[in-house]
């Protein structure tokens, strides 16, 4: 007869065989399973209290397995024979490796697999099939198994009829375990260990969070308005407007998360605020057992700034006012009311005056990124624009000012300034000082900033540090070049400066230099549209692949092992490369840039998160994506900002603003140019570059 399973209806491996037409006698009971079976029929005790409480192993059970009546398979036990008790443990950094060759090629040895937030009981066996360990690699753990490995999935070699899951297999669904294939070919080999004559069908199900299209799937007009309204509407899905009733308002470590990671929307921040109060950051990219996120509820100053533009941008496509009112509240926020630019940032007398800083918890020291200023700025600035809103102009000036004026003669700024040493040194220091910083991840943006600035003002200084950047930074690549976590992500950032630069300044050389840059990019564009991930010459970047399995998670990380890896990463360079290819195309009308802008576009459109089941979710952009399995997938080694995370400024507004500007067929260059910054301009940079500041 056919396996009985002891079991709820909701498991999701039971609900799935039956989906396939494969029914199997359910029973609430070992002892009505055992009743309902005879000798030599198979028996699958699942984990109903996962991961709470471990699954009870009777010794009628224990007693089956050990004379070889009943062949068995029990999930997350309480206890096994010659194991004894068995206390749970939660996996941190750990994975799932396939630790053996019985499961065929969709699940060969070596292969890691996706299984978030791992509780198990800690087991070592000589015949294991799936092991927990911490390893490095994007498909396969490349530096093999370590020694520490724990057993996930394991023959008893004193019970040759039992078979033990050291944690709930049976979850996948809910669970949200990939690849699909692999699992598939891991529960067909479980259920044919158990009964050898039982015709098992491949398991197939609609994961809980998906792709929108597949990746042959037609593209057009309509279907890139509906990706733009979808990644509009994400923002108050996910909750993310901090809202009075939160509590502090800004939860934080101090409420018992570290690093500002806590649980998804639920409790008192069901409700959803207005602006006028912040946002946080995001989804991060630790995933629960049961399929939830945890968020990311810091307040970043760049993550609003930029969400403001994809909100303003959308609100007058779609006529939707309420998305434009939260735009100019978060506006508001940043440059009135908040601690981002206050105190001595708001002291025209002070050497970070105009300086806005990076997160809301360094107000007091004061970090100051210049890619973040600058992505800022232009946020906000397309959000004044779009809006047509004035108020925060004189605040856009001073910190358009401010970035230049710590800007050396070369053009360049650093990846970082910090207001203490900013206070000792003065703003004069950087201005006069020699520097230069070939990494376009920090240093490209504040180039565009200062180009579309100079085009409003004719502030001079703006285009001669920019030209001298952006000339310096071309002649050094791709040598010189300083890749942050990838080489791909440096190309995309120089598109947008390149791209301006033409506007300013349109030359045989700054075409060809786009065109060269774009040509680089694009060469790594696969036929759907995806862009692939790859790392620079070793030695030359910050945070490359992990050297071993112990160096897995301890910093940033590209989201490849190797070059040739199938991923694309949505928070370094895809986004970015969008706004590039619309910016160059709109710029020199070139093919190349239409074309390839056009791919990406349709490519994102079809990867957007889809998911019923976590609303908090759909419409969202993930970090990772894999264009061969179509999955999100990747390796997730990333401290902070894993395959899973999605970044409501970087990743989710610029990819919607885009959607938003191709709908509305125009551009980022025209929409920030119309900001009417002269009045008060002469005044201000006087001021701010004078002698005796």
């Amino acid at each position: 007869m056919n396996p009985v399973v002891v079991c709820p209806e909701t498991n999701d491996l039971f609900r799935t065989l039956k989906e396939r037409g494969l029914e199997l006698v359910r029973c609430d009971s070992y002892a009505e399973a055992r009743g309902k079976t005879s000798d030599g029929d198979a028996v699958l005790l699942l984990a109903d209290g996962y991961p709470e409480k471990s699954t009870a192993f009777p010794a009628d059970a224990v007693a089956d397995a050990l004379c070889g009546e009943r062949r068995l398979f029990v999930e997350y036990p309480q206890s096994v024979p010659a194991f004894g008790l068995m206390c749970p443990q939660q996996a941190s950094w750990e994975r799932c490796v396939v630790a053996s060759d019985v499961f065929g090629e969709a699940a060969s040895q070596g292969r890691i697999l996706k299984f978030h937030a791992c509780s198990h009981v800690s087991a070592k066996a000589a015949k294991t099939h799936l092991a927990l360990a911490r390893v490095a690699g994007f498909d396969t753990a490349v530096y093999g198994l370590p020694k520490d490995a724990h057993a996930l999935l394991f023959e008893h070699e004193l019970c040759p009829d039992l078979l033990v899951a050291t944690t709930k297999l049976s979850q996948f669904v809910a669970g949200r375990h990939g690849p699909q294939k692999a699992w598939s070919a891991i529960w067909i080999w479980i259920l044919k260990w158990l009964s050898p004559d039982l015709d098992v069908p491949e398991l197939v199900w609609d994961a809980s969070v998906r792709p929108t299209l597949q990746r042959d799937a037609e593209v057009g007009d309509a279907a890139e308005r509906s990706a733009l309204i979808r990644g509009a509407e994400w923002f108050g899905k996910a909750r993310l407007f901090v809202h009075a009733g939160w509590g502090d308002g800004t939860p934080r470590a101090a409420n018992g998360m570290p690093d500002g990671v806590g649980s998804g929307p639920g409790g008192d921040r069901k409700k959803v605020g207005d602006g006028s109060l912040g946002m946080i950051e995001g989804a991060s990219s630790e995933i629960k057992h049961d399929g939830l996120q945890a968020w990311r509820y810091g307040l970043r100053f760049d993550c609003m700034g930029e969400a403001s533009m994809a909100l303003a941008l959308a609100a007058k496509l779609v006529d939707k006012p309420e998305w434009g009112k939260i735009a100019a509240n978060l506006n508001s926020f940043l440059y009135e009311t908040s601690h981002f630019a206050d105190g001595a940032r708001a002291d025209r007398a002070s050497q970070s005056y105009g300086l806005v800083c990076w997160t809301g918890n360094d107000a007091a020291h004061g970090v100051y990124y210049g890619d973040d200023n600058a992505r800022a700025l232009l946020g906000s600035l397309a959000a004044a624009a779009t809006l047509g809103e004035d108020r925060w102009n004189t605040r856009l000036t001073a910190c358009l000012l401010g970035n230049l004026r710590t800007t050396g003669p070369q053009g360049f700024r650093g990846n970082r300034l910090e207001d203490d040493t900013l206070q000792e040194k003065g703003w004069r220091h950087y201005w006069e000082t020699d520097r230069t910083n070939f990494a376009p991840h920090y240093e490209s943006w504040l180039w565009a900033c200062f180009l579309v600035a100079y085009e409003i003002t004719g502030f001079e200084p703006f285009l001669e540090r920019a030209e001298k950047g952006i000339r310096m930074t071309m002649e050094a690549y791709p040598d010189k070049w300083r890749w942050t976590n990838g080489m791909q992500q440096e190309r995309a950032r120089m598109l947008l400066p390149l791209a301006w630069l033409v506007r300013v300044r349109d030359t045989d050389e700054h075409r060809g230099w786009l065109r060269k840059m774009g040509t680089e990019l694009l060469g790594f564009q696969d036929a759907c549209g995806a862009i692939r991930e790859e790392v620079g010459k070793t030695g030359t970047g910050s945070y490359g692949p992990p050297k071993d399995n112990a160096s897995y998670g301890v910093s940033e990380a590209p989201l490849l092992q190797q070059n040739g890896d199938p991923v694309c990463d949505l928070l370094y360079t895809t986004n970015f490369a969008l706004v590039g290819l619309h910016e160059a195309a709109a710029a020199t009308g070139d093919e190349l840039f239409k074309e390839g802008e056009s791919r990406l576009a349709q490519f994102l459109c079809r990867i957007q998160v889809l998911s019923q089941d976590h609303p908090e979710l759909d419409g969202a952009w993930f970090r990772a994506f894999d264009y061969k399995k179509w999955d999100y997938w990747g390796s997730n080694a990333d401290l902070g900002w894993g395959v899973w995370s999605i970044e409501s400024g970087w990743t989710q507004a610029w990819i919607t603003s885009v959607l938003a500007m191709r709908q509305k067929n125009t551009n980022l260059w025209d929409t920030v140019r119309s900001v009417d910054l002269k009045p008060g301009f002469s005044e201000l940079a006087d001021f701010m570059f004078s002698q005796e500041l």
